[in-house]
Parts: C-alpha cells; structure tokens; sequence
C-alpha cells in the first residue's frame, strides 16, 4: 500500500479523505435520525434543531481552534486558508459540546440532549478515521517513529505508530460496549458523559505517540481539551469512580 492512498475517476486521482468524510457525516445523520424513530424525545422538534445547530456552529469554532494550537509555531503565519484546512475532531466534540449547552441555556431546555448522538458519533467517527489513516503523513494524524510490531510505513519511509488505526480498533469497541450497554437503566446523560470521558482519555493517552508541539506544560491542545472535558465532568468522574470503588470513596469521607 502506498500512501496517501488514491483513487482513480474519470482519468482522475482523487483522495479517499474527503470521500470518507462525506460519508461518515451522511452515516452518521441517517443514523441518528433512525435511532431517534425509537425513541420518546422529551425535546421538541423546533429545539433539536436548536440544538443541532449549537452543536455544529460550536464544533466549527472549537475544532479550528485547537487545531491551530497544534500548530503553534506557525500561529505568526497564520492566515484564511490554513485557519479552514485546520480542524481536529476533539476540538469539534469540546466545541460542540459547549455550544450545545449555551443553546440549552438560551432556548430553556433543561434535560440531557446527547445520550442519542453517541452511537452515530462513533460511527462517523470510525469511518472518518480510515480516510485519515489513508492519507499516510500528508494528513497530521501520523505516531512516532517506531521499533513496535505494529509499526508501518506511511510514505515517508519510516515505520510509525498507525495512531488512526488504534482509533479505529478503539471507537469500534467503544461500538460494541455502548450496544452492550444500550438496555441498562443509565441516568439520562451518562452514555453521553461516558462516551465523551472514555474518547478524551483515550486521546489524552495516545497523543504521546504522536508527535506534537507543546502548548503549555509540555502538553498539546488535545490533551488541554481533554483536561477540560475532565474538569467539566468531574461531577459525573467522581460517581463513576465512588461506583466502581466504593470502598476507595468510603475511605475518603472518613
């Protein structure tokens, strides 16, 4: 395989990065709008797509942001183009979420709106991914080069950490654990609090096998926006760990 990958139309070459993007947002919709037949929303029509509205106007700015924070020692030659070539899907998922939340407060909806954005999330975020991967190093998702098994060369003749296929591996399971799951009597929320914890951790974690520019503290953007996403659900962290080690919380509170 020779990255990046390409296809060939009408006499043509094309990248399948974009191809995949498009339709890991189609996918992505249509199954939203499926799962959402099912379901009793308690949220009216008008304000879903409020809400859909905060969520992507939201994720425009957020995914931007922190993508140029990846970059900052070209932050001085920073210009129109290279601001709408830049984008990151965690500062998309940070965007989007507080975007959300600032439309909630605007239009008064006061119940948990993500629980049903989690499955099509992963999906579009799964075949996303692959069009990521097939960009090779010419897309800024790439590992570290590395002696690891794993390793393989992503066309600049260096063996490097395929980070997007651990992705992939990863965003599947998280698939497969939140079907699992899907029947469990969760407070109207946790799947959506849950998902955004185990995503942030993990990208927190493998961001130290790629190779990043330092924001602050020897820490990228995406971990900052991870940090952030731990902050801001430290509320949820806390019981998700009392539950899980209750005895570990027991000690505490004496």
């Amino acid at each position: 395989m020779t990255f990046p990958v390409q296809f060939e139309f009408a006499g043509q070459y094309y990248h399948w990065h974009f191809l995949l993007e498009t339709l890991a947002f189609i996918v992505g919709v249509r199954l939203y709008y499926f799962l959402r037949r099912g379901v009793n929303d308690p949220i009216s029509d008008e304000n879903r797509l409020w809400i859909m509205l905060g969520a992507m106007l939201g994720a425009l700015i957020g995914s931007r942001f922190f993508a140029v924070l990846e970059d900052v020692a070209n932050l001085g030659r920073l210009n129109f183009l290279m601001l709408y070539a830049s984008k990151t899907i965690a500062g998309g998922l940070l965007g989007g979420l507080f975007g959300v939340e600032l439309i909630k407060k605007i239009i008064g909806v006061k119940v948990a709106s993500g629980d049903i954005y989690v499955l099509p999330i992963l999906v579009a975020l799964t075949i996303g991914r692959f069009g990521c991967f097939l960009m090779g190093v010419a897309e800024p998702t790439y590992g570290k080069v590395t002696n690891f098994i794993l390793g393989m060369d992503l066309g600049d003749g260096k063996m490097r950490h395929p980070v997007m296929l651990y992705e992939i591996f990863f965003t599947i399971c998280l698939i497969v654990f939140f079907q699992f799951i899907r029947l469990k009597n969760l407070p109207n929320g946790d799947r959506f609090k849950l998902f955004m914890l185990l995503y942030f951790l993990y990208r927190f974690l493998i961001e130290f096998l790629k190779p990043y520019q330092p924001l602050f503290l020897n820490l990228s953007s995406i971990h900052w926006a991870a940090l952030i996403i731990f902050i801001y659900y430290y509320k949820f962290l806390w019981r998700l760990i009392s539950n899980l080690f209750p005895f570990a919380s027991k000690t505490n509170s004496l």
